[in-house]
């Protein structure tokens, strides 16, 4: 006769930690999911906006007058960072079919006559055209391309001026009544790695965790080998999630202050309240998510189902969270839905700390609700206990 011998809860949540361990270990998807990936993901995107903000997109210009002072003006526009006059066209067809193929992001036009009528005061027409099915390139090109034309307005007004005996002083003064003074708050460069990278990366973080919290659970139920974790545990549910995701959380935090080592001591990114406080967001924010996981696949005990769940819901998470588009002007309905991502909280714990530099217990909503994630589970723990022990998967 076989006696078994009586395994404390620590002996048992030691030994599911040593299984997952070697099934971490074991397939190939795991390493590549957990660490290839993310690293991968975390170079390509900040080395895709190393620049900070695009430069040098392509403009084409067409100049119906050709004059001194037309010329002056399109040179002028040429240097600034921003715009790159690429392309001449003898008239404004051109240079819209142009746009329509791509070739370039916007067209600068400058009417016939426009040196003639600006020095007879006839109100001479400047039009500029952007293309803005490309967001950013045509808010930026329009941007300059406005900037010029107020500029071009202001040398013909303060010609004007000193043509009347008005000293540069006054000439000024009634160009520019009220001098404005801009200071970007948090990103003063307008660097658009900042902006992106800083909720892109924990983004994707966030996305591989949830697909692998779902699919190292789900994939028990599918090989049928569910039943073995839970003896590995005492039979306690609680035990065997713990031992499963314990390992993963070590790895997945690892992953996450690679990142913020990255951005922040290597990239130089602002973080003015310091390293630790995104160091407990983080670890915050993948025990968050991984217990989303475990919501996902108690929900939807079944392999597929549990993954389209999961991805459906990490790629949500990037238009939700209010980095891209403001949560507040948002439908009532969406801004109460944010609540339920953990991206949301950790982007608002980074604008706080990382930019505002505010003390952590200003934040301390946000970090409540991401400790509020982990009590999530406990809500599912029976039916995902259920569907292990009884669940029988079709393929």
């Amino acid at each position: 006769m076989k006696v078994l011998r009586r395994v404390t809860k620590r002996q048992a949540l030691g030994r599911v930690m040593l299984r997952e361990c070697r099934r971490l270990l074991s397939k190939p998807l795991y390493p590549f999911a957990m660490v290839v990936a993310p690293l991968f993901c975390y170079f390509f995107f900040t080395s895709l906006m190393s620049e900070g903000l695009p430069q040098n997109l392509p403009v084409g210009v067409v100049d119906l007058d050709n004059s001194s002072t037309s010329r002056q003006m399109v040179r002028t526009l040429d240097a600034m960072q921003t715009t790159d006059l690429r392309y001449a066209y003898g008239s404004f067809t051109e240079a819209r079919k142009a746009m329509q193929q791509g070739l370039i992001y916007g067209c600068f036009v400058v009417p016939e006559g426009f040196a003639h009528d600006a020095e007879s005061f006839r109100q001479p027409t400047i039009s500029f055209y952007t293309n803005n099915s490309f967001l950013i390139a045509g808010s930026l090109l329009f941007k300059d391309m406005k900037q010029m034309g107020e500029l071009a307005s202001g040398a013909v007004s303060r010609s004007m001026l000193y043509a009347k005996g008005a000293t540069e002083k006054q000439a000024m003064a009634v160009l520019q009544p009220i001098v404005i003074n801009t200071f970007p708050i948090g990103n003063p460069w307008l660097n658009y790695s900042v902006y992106l990278n800083n909720t892109l990366l924990p983004g994707i973080l966030q996305l591989m965790i949830f697909m692998i919290t779902v699919y190292s659970i789900g994939v028990e139920i599918k090989d049928r080998t569910a039943r073995q974790w839970l003896r590995r545990g005492n039979h306690s549910i609680y035990i065997s999630l713990a031992g499963k995701l314990l390992p993963q959380t070590v790895v997945f935090f690892v992953m996450a202050a690679i990142y913020n080592v990255y951005l922040y001591g290597v990239l130089d990114f602002p973080c003015q309240s310091g390293i630790l406080p995104m160091l407990t967001a983080s670890l915050l924010f993948v025990l968050a998510s991984q217990s989303c996981g475990v919501i996902m696949i108690g929900v939807l005990p079944t392999l597929r189902l549990g993954l389209s769940f999961a991805s459906l819901w990490g790629v949500l998470s990037f238009s939700i969270s209010g980095f891209s588009f403001p949560a507040d002007a948002m439908h009532p309905m969406l801004q109460g839905l944010t609540m339920l991502f953990p991206l949301r909280h950790y982007y608002l714990i980074y604008v706080d700390q990382a930019l505002n530099g505010y003390s952590m217990v200003y934040s301390w909503v946000s970090y409540v609700c991401l400790m509020g994630f982990v009590l999530l589970p406990f809500l599912v723990v029976n039916r995902l206990k259920s569907a292990l022990i009884w669940f029988k998967y079709i393929p």
